[in-house]
């Protein structure tokens, strides 16, 4: 109780750190290009305040620094304050006009005032177990290498307040040095060391061990965690949840529901409208150039599968002069007869894709997520690659993190899909806004010329 306490004081604290970290760098922006500080300046500070929060809320920002690296939560200060700018600037065309160096100074000062002072929460509560020797004694009890790795990591995280003394073995006989003990000498360590919270690793071999531990522990006032081998899993995101009191811990889900959800939809929408408006003449003249070149429709309608694994119509350029959409569907190959020479320029460019902009208006895709394969590829796979179907726990994407990291055009192998379907799970595990903005980047830095494209 009293670690969760200690977390939540300083969630609010680092919070408070943030608002005034905003405050200074827009003070101080103000002041050295001379812009006059009114109402319109506490607008902005107040804008800027809640698009960080909102978005720190979204990201996890927030989330207990216990056990996150300086290293990952200064990445995620430059990420979230790289996004905020990014909001307020486009919000600054359209109504204040600031000029673009303004918002270049802010940035700056956003991330030295904001990494100063989590890099100086971090150095405090260091300065403050070492000084006042108020960290915790902790053991670790697992026969893993997780179990190693924990113990270490928790050796080299001295902010967060825990001194780990010992890692102690299930096995009776064991015979690594690491090991300080074995399960029979935990209680006595605890009385004798005055041990304040024990973590336990738990994998299939000592599930049994593991509740007689329990038991002896419970004649202690030691905390307990449990450590679930969830790892052992084809997890996609979990997270412990509660149901009228009962603890449970989804192994296969998304992060992409409740807020997330709408958030990702407003960003789809306002992304995709601004894409079809710019885009319509180059719509319109592949159209004419599709109908000058070859009988038959504009438009192809694939039927692939979306959300969940149901069937949505998927619409591209025509680009083939034979339309294939049963249960087998030839992949198209390097000089394939079937492609008209109109539909190999859109294919060499990924312009046949533009016209699912259109499917992320009607809601049955998204603007990143993984590609939806045809439908007999994917009764083909499904069969061959474990957890190949948890790619459809969310909507299927224009461009995708396979696509960026170079896994698209044929899978003329196994191991090509395999690749792509790594990708297409990681993308689900780690889903942040970030994350999307980054892969349309490299989408339109290099992804509209793709080579492996027939």
């Amino acid at each position: 109780m009293a670690s969760r306490l200690n977390a939540s004081y300083v969630s609010i604290f680092q919070r408070f750190c943030d608002v005034l970290a905003i405050y200074f760098s827009l003070y101080i922006v103000f002041k050295t290009n001379h812009l006059p500080i009114d109402n319109q300046t506490l607008l902005a500070f107040l804008s800027i305040v809640s698009i960080f929060q909102l978005i720190g809320g979204v990201t996890d920002f927030y989330r207990s620094w216990r056990g996150i690296g300086l290293r990952n939560e200064l990445i995620s200060c430059v990420k979230n304050i790289s996004l905020t700018i990014f909001i307020f600037y486009t919000i600054n065309i359209f109504f204040t006009h600031i000029e673009l160096l303004v918002f270049i100074e802010c940035f700056v000062l956003l991330i030295f005032f904001l990494g100063g002072f989590r890099v100086s929460i971090r150095l405090i509560s260091s300065l403050f177990f070492k000084t006042f020797d108020r960290a915790k004694d902790v053991i670790v009890i697992g026969d893993c290498e997780r179990a190693k790795k924990l113990y270490h990591d928790l050796g080299l995280s001295k902010w967060t307040g825990y001194n780990p003394v010992g890692i102690f073995s299930f096995k009776a006989d064991y015979n690594d040095s690491e090991f300080s003990g074995n399960v029979s000498t935990v209680v006595e360590k605890i009385k004798l060391s005055g041990i304040r919270k024990i973590y336990i690793v738990i994998n299939k071999n000592n599930i049994n061990q593991v509740e007689a531990l329990l038991e002896v522990l419970a004649d202690t006032t030691c905390s307990t965690v449990i450590i679930p081998d969830l790892f052992n899993y084809n997890l996609l995101y979990s997270r412990i949840e509660d149901i009228n009191g009962s603890p449970v811990i989804p192994l296969i889900d998304t992060r992409i529901y409740g807020i997330n959800n709408f958030v990702k939809r407003v960003e789809d929408i306002c992304f995709a409208s601004v894409v079809l408006v710019i885009i319509s003449p180059i719509l319109m003249a592949i159209a004419i150039a599709i109908k000058l070149n070859s009988k038959g429709p504009v438009f192809f309608k694939q039927i692939r599968y979306g959300l969940n694994g149901k069937p949505i119509l998927v619409y591209k350029f025509r680009t083939m002069s034979v339309m294939e959409n049963g249960p087998e569907v030839k992949q198209a190959v390097k000089n394939d007869p079937r492609v008209t020479s109109v539909g190999r320029i859109l294919r060499k460019t990924s312009l046949d894709e533009l016209p699912q902009f259109f499917n992320v208006i009607l809601g049955n895709m998204s603007v990143v997520g993984p590609r939806p394969h045809a439908v007999a590829h994917n009764e083909e796979y499904r069969k061959l690659i474990t957890g190949y179907m948890l790619r459809h726990k969310v909507k299927p994407g224009i461009t995708g993190l396979a696509q960026v990291k170079g896994w698209r055009g044929e899978t003329d192998t196994l191991d090509k899909m395999e690749k792509r379907i790594e990708c297409d799970l990681e993308y689900i595990r780690t889903w942040n806004l970030l994350l999307d903005a980054k892969i349309i980047f490299l989408t339109v830095l290099h992804g509209f010329i793709n080579k492996a494209a027939y």
